[in-house]
């Protein structure tokens, strides 16, 4: 994946909407997201025939707009949505079996520290997901805050990864994760629960 399809990626599931999901994704867009991903996990998140449904409309209106559809560790939607790429955590699929299995597909993958990067595959990804660098609450199960200095030192160890600082980025502090070596800034809340959304993602 280009690079420049990571500098603003926005994260959303159903759960994270206070509003009609699809309506808050056009205008995400329509503000100048990048790239998008789909989650649909946690508390109150759809299964069944209804994540399916509004998993197919988010991806017709990426369609529409051509921006890149990642879906976050669903395999079963890989064939049924002709995704773009796959996100995946460490305890997630497998990244080798992933490749093997598509390798067309754009794959990241989540990095921690620097246990999670010595064990990570990382010719076999695209890009890798960096954090959370701020405390973050819109994953009830989210690591603890790695700060700017994760960023910084996995630039400095590899100088052209793409990497994606996530967790608890803001318009007020994006800026910071970029400075520090990161390509882009992932966000869920920043987007999902801003009055203006364009001039949220205009910000960021």
């Amino acid at each position: 994946m280009p690079e420049k399809y990571l500098r603003k990626y926005f994260i959303m599931g159903s759960q994270d909407c206070l509003r009609d999901p699809v309506t808050i994704l056009t205008e995400a867009i329509q503000g100048g997201i990048t790239a998008f991903q789909y989650r649909e996990k946690g508390t109150g998140a759809l299964k069944g025939d209804a994540k399916i449904t509004l998993a197919k409309e988010l991806r017709h209106v990426c369609q529409q707009y051509r921006i890149p559809f990642i879906i976050n560790d669903d395999i079963e939607l890989i064939d049924r949505l002709d995704v773009d790429g796959v996100h995946v955590g460490q305890n997630d699929v497998s990244v080798v079996d992933l490749r093997k299995a598509y390798p067309n597909l754009q794959i990241g993958l989540s990095v921690s520290n620097k246990q999670e990067l010595k064990n990570s595959p990382l010719h076999l990804i695209d890009y890798v997901g960096a954090g959370p660098v701020y405390p973050t609450n819109s994953k009830p199960d989210a690591k603890k805050a790695v700060g700017l200095q994760w960023i910084s030192k996995l630039r400095a160890m590899h100088p052209v990864l793409p990497i994606v600082g996530i967790g608890g980025i803001q318009s007020t502090n994006a800026a910071e994760v970029l400075r520090v070596g990161a390509n882009g800034v992932a966000v869920i809340s920043a987007i999902t629960k801003a009055n203006d959304i364009e001039s949220t993602v205009s910000c960021l």
